[in-house]
């Protein structure tokens, strides 16, 4: 599929231990240091590693490139890792094992691999590195830190991804006024400036490619993306952000504003293959059902 300005590929950024579970090669490295891990990784080379946290969410995220409209963007998956090339063949292999089409790759042996994102062109990165992450928002990519963990079981082939709203998606500007003003002061806000759109967030360039990506196939039952905001607004401050995305002219398929209640049910119910939030709280509640990924920006990180 041929990729042009007007029809730029949707690129993630993701590293080894988001994809694969590697946690227990992560912490013989914390405990015995580097030689003994590197030791480890090159004995156990053709011993295939068991699929991480985000790896539904990638192969569900290549399958749109099989039989997809001509007019689709292509997407793609960069792996990036600590590891050397060395001691990195066995993710590879795992990679291949898999059938993943995942074919562009950097090995750092040790040194940030977050330099590495905006030359390959990522929209978004995953990384159960903190730090890197916040380096990844600074300079303007999309990022949320990953826990990780064994994936969970597939519920269905569609991709569902759930967002917040405030300092996610939109800027952090409603949530400052919240915590400064009050709820009801912010409510009032809220409406009186309805027809005023939100300033963006982090986020909402990956949004932006990824409905690009969504308008390509057929809406419906058998679409094979749905999108979801979850969000603690409730009512009068709702209005606000359905204006701002039509503004935009960024559709998302539902909209759940919980008025403060725990999303990780309602994550469940949507059924999300990875849910995208600011707040330390809301991951901890969503990450009892669903992946989450904690997107360290604005006020609730300050």
């Amino acid at each position: 599929m041929s990729e042009t300005a007007s029809n730029p590929p949707l690129v993630v950024a993701i590293t080894a231990r988001a994809l694969f579970d590697l946690e227990d090669s992560h912490g013989l490295f914390e405990r015995d240091g580097i030689q003994a891990y590197a030791d480890h990784q090159r004995s156990r080379e053709d011993d295939i590693l068991e699929p991480g946290i985000a790896f539904p969410l990638v192969r569900k995220l290549l399958a749109l490139n099989d039989g997809a409209p001509t007019e689709a963007p292509h997407v793609e998956v960069i792996l990036l890792s600590r590891n050397s090339s060395d001691t990195g063949l066995r993710i590879f292999n795992s990679i291949q094992h898999h059938n993943l089409g995942i074919v562009r790759a950097t090995f750092t042996s040790g040194a940030p691999t977050w330099p590495y994102i905006k030359p390959f062109g990522a929209q978004l990165f995953l990384s159960a590195n903190p730090d890197s992450v916040r380096r990844a928002l600074e300079n303007g990519v999309a990022a949320a830190t990953i826990l990780p963990a064994k994936a969970a079981q597939q519920r269905s082939d569609q991709l569902r991804i759930a967002f917040d709203g405030d300092a996610v998606i939109f800027g952090d500007q409603g949530e400052r006024y919240s915590r400064e003003q009050g709820v009801e002061a912010f409510g009032r806000y809220e409406r009186e400036n309805a027809h005023e759109p939100l300033p963006g967030g982090p986020f909402r360039g990956f949004l932006d490619s990824l409905h690009r990506l969504q308008a390509a196939f057929p809406t419906g039952d058998d679409a094979p993306i749905r999108t979801a905001l979850v969000t603690a607004r409730s009512a009068p401050a709702h209005e606000r952000v359905i204006r701002t995305l039509r503004a935009w002219e960024v559709r998302l398929d539902e909209a759940l504003f919980l008025g403060g209640r725990d999303k990780g049910p309602f994550l469940e119910a949507f059924g999300a293959d990875i849910f995208f939030d600011d707040s330390l709280h809301n991951i901890d509640s969503a990450r009892q059902h669903v992946a989450a990924g904690h997107v360290p920006h604005g006020v609730a990180n300050s």
